[in-house]
């Protein structure tokens, strides 16, 4: 059931008819004046930092020695670093001033191994706006990208569609109906058992690295290893943003630049200092303030963590061709988070021999965080 009723403490813009319109006009075109990507190239260290920030320390991304002897004969980008490459990819959303915006999923299609320090370009556009009517907020609009990425040589090496729902903070913070149970419990305290219990999985990761996953060994039905992510701290967040860059974290003049060319996107901290949105991943008081559980990861780090599992499965003779994912909810401080996987079906196409795998995510209370997938190419027994 969605919300309707118009909040009595209004802080923050709300929707409206005629912006909603105005940014219907940019659909489908090319998008020229947005602001540098975190990185341009893909070297070792930009790389490892990214790696670093969702947790994977698989050493066909981290480690050259151990890359030279692989059939790649050097390291390569993990998929996801591409988000690093792109802030349009990542969230960063055009029109609507003065309105939240929650990264909320992706699509991926890869083509090749992005090789070390090879320079991405990208090109993106605004695909589509869709309105929706929600229990968090009432009124949301989706706003939809496309960006392809393209390698040293030219060439596509990959392209994804992402969204993110634009929500009326004000709404959210006073009628907003989607946490009402999550608001109403007492903090959370783990004891010690209970995180050892957490930690096993960590101790228990397996990185398939150099002992190949052969097509023909894989069976539909099958259950990937549950993957740990957590627990969710602001240390975590912040790890992540070091890798990927963040999307308004700016500091002294260039903070003050961003501010005065861009007035509705600084929000006053306690201090009154406008300061960017993002912070609601860190700073807890204002992601109640636009009506979330608390502060809360990013949505690209998610999607992330979602294919570091299915890397690790398919071993460095495999190939992710796709992946997807579909944010349910926040995954606030204090969250422990599973991600399951099981093989959903197999084919033989183009020449490859690929695997299809769902995925879902459920937090300590066994609420749903993130669904997803992914297809990955495997080795065959038969070439």
């Amino acid at each position: 059931m969605s919300v309707t009723a118009e909040p009595e403490n209004r802080q923050f813009p709300r929707i409206t008819d005629e912006a909603l319109e105005n940014l219907r006009q940019r659909i489908g075109r090319r998008i020229d004046n947005t602001i540098e990507p975190w990185c341009y190239e893909a070297t070792r260290d930009n790389i490892r930092h990214y790696a670093h920030g969702i947790g994977d320390d698989n050493p066909l991304w981290c480690d050259p020695d151990y890359a030279s002897r692989t059939a790649l004969g050097d390291i390569v980008a993990l998929p996801s670093f591409l988000f690093a490459t792109s802030r349009i990819i990542s969230g960063y959303v055009g029109g609507l001033p003065g309105i939240h915006a929650m990264w909320s999923g992706a699509d991926w299609r890869w083509h090749r191994w992005v090789r070390r320090n090879e320079e991405i370009r990208t090109e993106a556009r605004l695909s589509d706006i869709v309105e929706h009517s929600t229990r968090f907020a009432g009124r949301a609009v989706r706003q939809v990208y496309h960006v392809d990425f393209y390698g040293a040589a030219g060439d596509l090496v990959a392209d994804a569609e992402s969204w993110c729902f634009r929500t009326d903070r004000d709404m959210a913070r006073e009628r907003g109906t989607k946490y009402t149970d999550v608001k109403a419990r007492p903090p959370r305290r783990y004891s010690d058992e209970e995180l050892d219990r957490f930690y096993r999985l960590y101790e228990a990761e397996e990185i398939r690295g150099p002992t190949p996953r052969y097509w023909e060994d894989v069976a539909v039905g099958e259950i990937l290893p549950t993957m740990a992510k957590g627990p969710m701290t602001v240390t975590g967040f912040i790890a992540y943003a070091q890798g990927w860059g963040g999307l308004y974290i700016r500091a002294n003049k260039l903070a003050f630049r961003q501010i005065r060319n861009h007035h509705a996107l600084g929000i006053k901290n306690r201090f009154g200092i406008p300061d960017c949105p993002e912070r609601v991943h860190w700073d807890g008081d204002l992601a109640r303030l636009v009506g979330a559980p608390d502060a809360y990861d990013y949505g690209p780090e998610r999607c992330s963590w979602l294919t570091h599992h299915l890397t690790n499965w398919m071993g460095d003779a495999g190939f992710l061709l796709r992946a997807h994912c579909k944010l349910r909810r926040h995954n606030p401080e204090g969250d422990l988070l599973f991600i399951h996987g099981k093989v959903t079906g197999k084919r033989v196409e183009n020449g490859r021999y690929v695997v299809e795998v769902s995925q879902e995510a459920r937090n300590q209370d066994d609420e749903v965080s993130v669904v997803g997938g992914g297809a990955i190419a495997l080795p065959s027994r038969a070439s």
